[in-house]
């Protein structure tokens, strides 16, 4: 970082505890002429140690001086859209804020935390600057035990404008909402199918909303909405019965009850044209609706209903797959469980039996339906940014979704064991084209991606 010998403005990096630390202070000295940006990337002139900073965004914030006549300097600090925000004297900044001495900055919540100081070069040596950070972590840590304040006290408060932003409050709201309409439904009868449709929704909202936090790009929720409702109205129209009619009638996709009569290499060859070719393409009618739509519209529209990389593909191709999951088990698997145990053993047996087959079927389609789907709506966003391949890829990823589909479908017929691991292979193969989609994507920047489990 050039520029530095006129520096009168520096970050003092304070330490995360009192217990354990090093008394190791580190202090950044600002440029005049130059931004400084911090974050987790190497490019970055402070760089944050992503083992111990994960809530910091690979570039988090960024300093910049002021162009002004006066004899002192001044900068400014703007946050650079990270996924955690950046916090000057524990508000969120909204674009950028003038600095003044003193000032605390947080790199996300309760990440990375800085104060700025004005100084002169010479005032200042690095021999004391240990001794300045124990000041100020003492300084706060002593007036925090003389008095509580009001937002401490009362901390909804303070946070209140980043609850539905960082606290995940419309799903619990929708939580609280589902399970109050599910309280309402329980032991009555007349009321059964409509507690199945409660649950089934409910689980397959959350079964989206955790690829929807791996995908880490935002899509209006109403044109995710809109491709759901697409496929659900597709499968109650004459398209269904067309597609029956070609690819198990015309082609040889006929389904076979059970796996008792054919052997397994027809059965997969039956599945791969009646269940996987055609529901995959069932699928994907309404992702390419939303493609050929947002084609005619202009910036931004064009991004928030169409498909311009493979994120939107995927997160449209798992909306699509939701809704369809949601069609099959509750108009065909569900009833007819429910009918064959009801004949045997009463209403009674014959709900709680489909209600113990829907839970599974839906929460399976993270890797079932709505793996095969994402996967195939990779390709599709993929097609979009390449377009000269765009028939070569959109081939492999039909032929490898259905591929996927056919092998699901054939194996849950022979054992459970094989069917776990064609669904773990399935899952798989979204995770990593949802990982790869992540970093082809033009809005890389502004990706909020959960990372679940250990930072590396």
């Amino acid at each position: 970082m050039t520029g530095q010998d006129n520096a009168e403005g520096f970050l003092q990096q304070l330490p995360r505890g009192i217990e354990g630390e090093s008394g190791i202070v580190h202090r950044y000295p600002l440029s005049r002429t130059q931004e400084v940006i911090v974050g987790r990337d190497s490019s970055c002139q402070i760089v944050l140690d992503s083992s111990i900073y994960g809530t910091v965004s690979r570039r988090h914030a960024v300093f910049r001086p002021m162009l002004t006549s006066r004899i002192q300097p001044r900068w400014l600090v703007c946050d650079l859209n990270s996924a955690n925000g950046t916090y000057v004297n524990g508000y969120r900044l909204a674009q950028c804020q003038e600095l003044r001495a003193g000032d605390r900055i947080t790199l996300g919540y309760n990440g990375a935390e800085f104060v700025f100081e004005y100084t002169t070069p010479h005032a200042y040596t690095q021999q004391s600057a240990p001794e300045e950070a124990a000041k100020l972590v003492g300084k706060s840590s002593k007036s925090s035990d003389r008095a509580v304040s009001f937002t401490q006290l009362f901390p909804i408060a303070a946070t209140a404008k980043d609850l539905t932003s960082k606290a995940y409050l419309i799903p619990g709201v929708l939580t609280v909402i589902f399970v109050v309409l599910m309280f309402a439904t329980v032991g009555r009868p007349e009321t059964a199918d409509f507690n199945q449709i409660l649950v089934a929704i409910y689980l397959a909202g959350a079964a989206y909303y955790f690829i929807y936090q791996l995908c880490g790009k935002r899509k209006p929720w109403w044109t995710i909405l809109g491709v759901a409702i697409a496929s659900f109205l597709m499968l109650l129209s004459p398209i269904l019965p067309l597609f029956i009619f070609v690819f198990r009638g015309l082609l040889p996709g006929q389904i076979p009850l059970t796996a008792d009569f054919v052997g397994f290499p027809e059965l997969l060859m039956r599945m791969f044209f009646g269940a996987g070719l055609m529901e995959e393409l069932l699928k994907a009618l309404p992702v390419f609706c939303a493609y050929l739509i947002g084609q005619r519209l202009n910036s931004p529209w064009r991004e928030r209903i169409g498909i311009a990389e493979p994120l939107d593909g995927i997160l449209l191709g798992t909306a699509s797959a939701m809704s369809f999951t949601l069609v099959e088990t509750l108009r065909q698997y569900v009833p007819e469980i429910t009918r064959g145990a009801a004949f045997q053993g009463g209403i009674g047996v014959g709900q709680l039996v489909g209600f113990q087959l829907l839970i599974p079927r839906i929460l399976g389609s993270v890797a079932g339906h709505m793996a095969y789907s994402g996967y195939f709506g990779y390709f599709i966003g993929l097609s979009v940014l390449k377009s000269r391949q765009r028939w070569q890829i959109l081939g492999v990823g039909y032929f490898s979704a259905a591929v996927l589909h056919a092998l699901w479908n054939a194996t849950g017929l022979l054992s459970g064991l094989l069917l776990a691991v064609v669904g773990v292979v399935s899952y798989a193969f979204l995770a990593a084209a949802i990982l790869k989609a992540r970093v082809l994507s033009p809005t890389r920047s502004q990706n909020f991606a959960t990372r679940f489990g250990k930072r590396p």
